[in-house]
């Protein structure tokens, strides 16, 4: 019955550091949509980003910032993540490690973003 993700809701506390996160260390592309709407793009999914307190309807039950845990597919090498990671001096909590993804075995590293959810990097590894 489902296809495929769409869209996340992420809740943030700081709007200017989300963006800054997603944009500058991520790599993904800001958009804004609606009524002043905030998105961040990347391949053919994006995020939209709610701050707290100033959500739209209608939202979860409980938004809360830094409750998430997600795993993105790097559209470059880990190792060239690992470089830029460190070029931007955002530090990199584990890894590389090997992991099990969706679609097989990934080998990943992890970041906290700036309201601390937990962001893994991934790379698929041949079976």
């Amino acid at each position: 019955m489902i296809d495929h993700l769409d869209h996340l809701v992420l809740t943030t506390i700081d709007l200017t550091a989300c963006k800054d996160f997603y944009t500058r260390v991520m790599g993904m592309r800001l958009e804004t949509f609606g009524n002043g709407r905030v998105a961040l793009r990347f391949g053919s999914q994006k995020i939209n980003v709610h701050e707290r307190g100033h959500e739209f309807e209608p939202k979860a039950h409980l938004p809360v910032p830094g409750a998430l845990d997600l795993c993105f597919i790097a559209s470059i090498p880990l190792e060239a993540v690992i470089a830029h990671l460190k070029a931007e001096t955002w530090p990199i909590i584990e890894g590389p490690v090997l992991r099990t993804g969706a679609t097989g075995p990934i080998r990943s590293v992890y970041v906290r973003d700036p309201d601390l959810n937990l962001i893994e990097i991934s790379q698929q590894v041949a079976a």
